[in-house]
């Protein structure tokens, strides 16, 4: 008997892999939304596998789908109290000097 592909498990993974990228490069909330939605997916998926095992593979997938998203979250917070540290303590003005400075000087 052929086994069903396991709803939610490949939404999770991609959501997680997701959700890193853009709490790396990207807008850290985006990051963090979109890794609690990969973790959502990941729990349905889960919940679904645990009805009956014997009828679905893909259970990797969603435990890939879960680990990927708790990293996005996690990158997601440090680096949104990281942005919030450095607003707070005066340095965001320092770093855009800088930054405007290595673009004078490329031009």
């Amino acid at each position: 008997m052929d086994k069903e592909k396991l709803p939610h498990s490949q939404s999770a993974l991609i959501l997680g892999i997701v959700s890193i990228f853009t709490a790396c490069c990207c807008f850290n909330i985006i990051g963090i939304i979109i890794g609690f939605i990969g973790l959502n997916h990941a729990k349905k998926a889960t919940a679904i596998h645990n009805e009956d095992p014997n009828q679905y593979d893909g259970i990797n997938n969603a435990k890939t789908g879960k680990t990927t998203s708790i990293i996005g979250i996690i990158v997601g917070v440090v680096s949104l109290l990281w942005l919030i540290y450095i607003m707070s303590t005066g340095e965001w003005d320092v770093m855009i000097e800088q930054y405007q400075q290595m673009i004078e000087e490329q031009m």
